[in-house]
């Protein structure tokens, strides 16, 4: 991690913290579930070393930046806020914008309501998800995927908080990035993350001891509610985003995914990405990248040819 500086930005009235390196134009990367900064850790490296100034902040709720208490304050409107003000304080018109997981959720709705601020987008796991007026987010996920969904088991607050002080941060962080289940993602209610006391669970040769002791570091002090909230948060997204209802995404895009990721292998995405309605919300969707044998944290997993489709992709703008 050598050269990476760190510093503190006040954005949006929050105060979030910021890794970053190099110089030339700005490279915002975000961050999903249950990850933090140090995910980009290679491609921050990488890119910086290519003429970029690579920017990755803890969004809201994570690892050293703030984590407000209410539910309401982790609305993609706050989010996108906190994101266009993190630009501003660059001093920089338009970034390139890479994302994965609900980085890519923001991603895209930071590219729906500022596309002006965004170069091009190359977007891991997570495909734009256009609203559908006839039924909040929440109930259609629970008619389609059951109670167990894990979207609808993060609903209650504390409830799942609960869960994972039983198994302990450094388990359950272990758990979920060492998953290779296909989708749609359920938790039983007798144990939702699946961990069995007398089976260790196995790393991948990707994600190190010294990674996981990081991230457990970051969410034993700050605790997992902040990040919880933006799922908690769908439904209220939903609500604020009736004025962009059937709008396009006008901003270029690159799409990769893992055919093994448990979002592409949920039940209708396939055919959603592959079929012509992604391209058809995304006009500007440049090319459709599917990696074979690759699971979901596929920054992490596969860095070398994460890192060349990023260049390869923005070097042309």
């Amino acid at each position: 991690m050598e050269g990476i500086r760190h510093r503190m930005v006040n954005v949006n009235g929050i105060s979030m913290h910021v890794a970053e390196k190099g110089e030339g134009p700005v490279i915002l990367f975000l961050h999903g579930f249950p990850e933090l900064w140090y995910t980009w850790r290679h491609q921050i490296l990488a890119l910086s070393s290519l003429g970029y100034h690579a920017v990755a902040p803890d969004l809201r709720g994570y690892g050293d930046t703030e984590a407000p208490t209410a539910i309401t304050s982790y609305s993609c409107m706050h989010i996108v806020g906190d994101l266009v003000a993190l630009i501003d304080s660059l001093g920089v018109e338009q970034v390139f914008l890479v994302a994965h997981d609900w980085g890519a959720i923001i991603g895209w709705y930071l590219c729906l309501f500022r596309p002006d601020r965004v170069k091009a987008f190359v977007c891991l796991s997570v495909p734009f998800m256009p609203r559908k007026p006839q039924m909040k987010p929440v109930e259609s996920m629970r008619l389609f995927f059951g109670d167990d969904y894990y979207i609808c088991r993060f609903q209650e607050p504390g409830k799942i908080e609960a869960e994972i002080a039983r198994y302990g941060a450094s388990n359950v962080l272990k758990k979920i990035i060492s998953s290779r289940k296909p989708g749609p993602p359920c938790m039983p209610k007798d144990n939702a993350f699946g961990i069995k006391p007398d089976t260790p669970i196995t790393l991948p040769s990707w994600f190190s001891e010294e990674d996981l002791s990081y991230y457990a570091n970051k969410f034993n002090k700050k605790g997992f509610t902040g990040a919880l909230n933006y799922y908690r948060a769908f439904d209220l997204n939903w609500e604020q985003t009736a004025p962009w209802t059937n709008t396009q995404v006008k901003v270029p895009v690159k799409f990769i995914v893992g055919d093994l990721d448990s979002v592409y292998t949920t039940p209708g995405m396939k055919e959603y990405v592959n079929g012509g309605d992604f391209k058809r919300d995304a006009p500007m969707l440049d090319e459709v990248v599917i990696m074979e044998g690759v699971g979901h944290f596929i920054n992490q997993e596969r860095a070398d040819e994460i890192n060349s489709h990023i260049h390869d992709f923005i070097k042309s703008f």
